[in-house]
């Protein structure tokens, strides 16, 4: 696909837009993992909730780094000394602030360029920011099923969780 620096442009703001309101509530949902039960699992073969928060927060940022140099590299991860999910939420948090700029500056020559993804896909690059959003908000999605489950509260994400509507129903109830 083809694309003129105008749409790039305009495609490359809102991409950027969602990404940055998105990332505030994966930072949430993180934080939400009960830190007294992160290796949670629902499923033997599922991962932990703070190793899929970790995946989501490593992968999301490699697809951007990618968008970004053309090249996709997902070895890195979190580092070590991220061990609780307020850890894991503000390396992520911390990354990605260092990568916006880098994003917000892509000239529209570099956002519209094909980059390859591990040669099953090719699209211009500006597009592979949507897709690290979606890529999120696919686990995010998964590990907000394991916070009850795991003990803990499940965040607003799109409107009021159940436990935001408990909180209202009490302070209705209370006045």
């Amino acid at each position: 696909m083809q694309m003129t620096p105008e749409q790039v442009q305009i495609v490359q703001q809102l991409a950027i837009m969602n990404l940055e309101n998105e990332a505030k509530t994966t930072q949430r949902v993180i934080q939400a993992i009960p830190p007294d039960n992160p290796e949670y699992k629902p499923d033997p073969v599922s991962m932990s909730s703070l190793g899929l928060a970790k995946h989501l927060a490593s992968s999301e940022l490699a697809i951007l780094r990618g968008a970004i140099t053309g090249t996709f590299d997902f070895s890195a991860g979190v580092p070590d000394s991220a061990q609780t999910p307020s850890d894991v939420a503000a390396w992520y948090g911390t990354k990605l602030n260092e990568l916006l700029p880098e994003l917000k500056a892509l000239p529209a020559d570099q956002a519209s360029r094909i980059v390859d993804f591990g040669g099953f896909m090719q699209m211009p690059a500006v597009l592979y920011v949507n897709m690290a959003v979606c890529h999120s908000i696919h686990h995010r999605g998964q590990l907000s099923a394991h916070l009850r489950a795991a003990g803990g509260k499940v965040p607003s994400i799109y409107g009021p969780s159940y436990e935001d509507e408990q909180v209202r129903k009490a302070a209705s109830a209370s006045n």
